[in-house]
């Protein structure tokens, strides 16, 4: 069973140091998307996190409901020690 495990995570691209969910983004990776990523944030797995960037230290998640002029969510960036990981 493990040799089914370790042909898996083979497939798998390797997570970028900045990724974002945002298909306009020039730090969206469709590849990475194919596969469950987690992030965590201080520890903390966070499930709502829309960018990252490991090596600067933050991510960006929504402010609640509340939309930019164009409709999409606010995003505020909070700051810690993040790690990116496949499920």
């Amino acid at each position: 069973m493990s040799g089914t495990t370790d042909t898996t995570a083979a497939q798998r691209p390797e997570l970028p140091d900045h990724l974002s969910i945002d298909p306009r983004s020039a730090f969206h990776v469709p590849a990475v998307f194919e596969h469950d990523i987690g992030i965590r944030l201080n520890g903390k797995e966070r499930f709502d996190v829309e960018e990252y960037c490991v090596s600067e230290g933050w991510v960006k998640v929504p402010a609640g409901k509340t939309l930019d002029r164009k409709g999409r969510p606010l995003l505020i960036k909070l700051k810690g020690t993040v790690e990116a990981f496949y499920k």
